[in-house]
């Protein structure tokens, strides 16, 4: 089986919209894009760079794809950890309305829970979802993330997309690990632990 890990950058109050800059996603008239980046520190590109060296295979919304389709085929840099990934391995994109996707090693699926499902029947490879704020609720109300690598960066928007939506079910998770940056970016990993444990303070 394989492993279906979700990476995401989230504010303080759980917005997960545009954090690389301003004209990234302004859907629903959101003007806070780029919010990620005054924090960035040598510690948070480690963890990505590690992150990314584990994948077997990644798993896209639409729009995180077209943003990375855009930049990421263009870093011809062979010590670029990121940019080989992502132009080496697999890449699934969850799109109802994409026609065709024509970065090499993409394909479009439609039917997200059955696909998805069927993907992590196959080896024990980790595949990978980075962003894709509709694609990641839809996954967790659907029971199929596995562990959640949640960066969260000391800056509160008020608005925007959020990790967790009205449909997220019920879960329990356990810390793997966690760190600090220099920078207060929160690092953290968490994988599920079943259902959530209930108590009373009375």
């Amino acid at each position: 089986m394989s492993k279906l890990t979700v990476t995401t950058f989230l504010t303080l109050d759980g917005v997960m919209q545009a954090p690389g800059g301003p004209g990234e996603d302004r859907s629903g008239g959101f003007l806070h894009g780029g919010w990620v980046i005054p924090h960035a520190d040598p510690q948070f590109g480690d963890f990505m760079d590690d992150v990314f060296g584990r994948a077997g295979a990644f798993l896209l919304g639409r729009r995180t794809y077209e943003i990375f389709a855009a930049y990421w085929p263009k870093v011809a840099d062979t010590t670029d950890t990121i940019a080989t990934a992502l132009n080496r391995l697999p890449k699934y994109v969850a799109s109802r309305t994409l026609d065709r996707a024509e970065w090499p090693g993409s394909t479009v699926i439609r039917d997200v829970v059955k696909e998805v499902s069927a993907l992590k029947r196959k080896d024990g490879s980790e595949l990978q979802v980075h962003g894709s704020a509709g694609l990641v609720q839809t996954l967790l109300e659907n029971d199929l993330v596995d562990e959640l690598n949640l960066l969260t960066f000391p800056v509160v928007l008020g608005a925007g997309k959020r990790l967790f939506g009205a449909g997220a079910i019920p879960k329990g998770y356990r810390v793997v690990k966690s760190r600090v940056t220099e920078k207060g970016i929160i690092i953290a990993t968490y994988a599920q632990a079943g259902a959530p444990a209930y108590g009373s303070a009375a």
